[in-house]
């Protein structure tokens, strides 16, 4: 598994124990150094999870001596990257299982000390799980820090759907809790907070669009140096979608266009071959238009049944009366995240989230 040997091999792993065992000279960490043996057959979630129930193993449910020891090993500047996601996970489950708020007070603050070394975002979401209210309170405070990597974690690890984490299904159902976070953070200084806000609220979009327009449209209000690029981050998948609120906030409003049939290069694709497609846009308005414009492609599913994919293509300004060509071209050769099956396809322009009539093809059998 070569990315997870590269950022959590057994390597790395074994060097962890080496660095917990120095950072605690009356401890041997027998069981993490076995599991550090024995990791090159998992994930590596699975990895930082099996090195994590070692490290608990070998200090007894002791949570106070694991965070000395957390703490002395941080000493060591050197000590970073993903070798400290089996650590934080670690503190997770030791402040959980004692169960009370003093001890996952102490859990949040050790994923704060954590952070500036390897991200704590997926370490603290067991916590999240187990306590979402006080764990956002921590967060919150986080917004206020003077390190980047804190207020970064404040909004990436409460994300409800971070990629490679659990997810939240509270905030997934009602993201109001970290909206005070994000309004805290969409305009800071540093352009990772910023991204992490914008990926936030993104994830918001997919199941509350209405509630994620409402949010860019008061950071809009508010302003700041950086809300601009941090809105149209944020409103991405909305614009693919074509949500007139998300297109009307970064100035794409409704247009009067008139769209000529798209013209494509072949009704019959060879298997992993491309499609040219062309079309005219006129502006039959009275005001300037100002347009995104993407391409919608319909196609057979692995299941059976249609469904559709839109992809970006341009941004074009038009004059009243003037008009522009559209050409573009859609290639069908198999890539690790896309598959193309045999079968219809269809392909339609989408001008500020407006979808025009498709054109049909074919896609043939390899």
């Amino acid at each position: 598994m070569p990315l997870a040997d590269e950022l959590l091999g057994q390597n790395g792993a074994i060097a962890l124990v080496e660095i917990l065992e120095r950072a605690d000279h009356h401890t041997s960490f027998a069981h993490a150094r076995l599991v550090a043996a024995e990791i090159d057959s998992l994930t590596l979630s699975e990895r930082a999870r099996a090195i994590a129930r070692g490290i608990l193993a070998d200090i007894d449910g002791d949570r106070d001596r694991l965070s000395r020891v957390i703490r002395n090993a941080l000493e060591d500047e050197t000590f970073a990257g993903f070798t400290l996601w089996p650590l934080g996970l670690a503190a997770s489950w030791s402040a959980i299982e004692a169960g009370t708020d003093q001890a996952f007070d102490n859990g949040m603050e050790l994923m704060r000390e954590l952070t500036p070394r390897m991200s704590s975002e997926f370490s603290v979401r067991p916590l999240l799980l187990h306590n979402l209210s006080r764990g956002l309170r921590h967060m919150t405070e986080w917004t206020g820090d003077p390190d980047w990597n804190v207020r970064r974690l404040a909004s990436e690890g409460s994300r409800p759907l971070l990629p490679w984490g659990e997810r939240l299904p509270v905030l997934v159902t009602d993201p109001s809790p970290t909206l005070p976070i994000l309004n805290a953070l969409y305009d800071d200084p540093e352009e990772s907070v910023r991204r992490s806000v914008a990926n936030h609220l993104n994830d918001h979009s997919r199941t509350h669009p209405e509630l994620t327009v409402l949010t860019v449209r008061g950071w809009q209000r508010s302003g700041g140096e950086h809300v601009a690029r941090t809105s149209r981050h944020a409103l991405r998948t909305l614009v693919k979608r074509g949500d007139p609120g998300a297109l009307e906030l970064l100035g794409f409003p409704p247009v009067s266009v008139t769209v000529s049939p798209l013209t494509l290069s072949t009704k019959r694709v060879p298997a992993g071959g491309a499609v040219q497609f062309s079309a005219e846009v006129q502006n039959t308005g009275d005001e300037p238009a100002r347009m995104v414009i993407d391409y919608v492609l319909s196609f057979p599913g692995a299941r059976g049944g249609t469904r559709s994919k839109v992809f970006k293509i341009a941004e074009r300004a038009l004059d009243p009366g003037d008009g522009t060509v559209v050409t573009a071209s859609h290639s069908f050769r198999p890539i690790t995240t896309r598959k193309y099956y045999p079968g219809s396809y269809a392909l339609a322009l989408q001008i500020n989230g407006v979808t025009q009539e498709p054109a049909e093809f074919t896609v043939e059998e390899n």
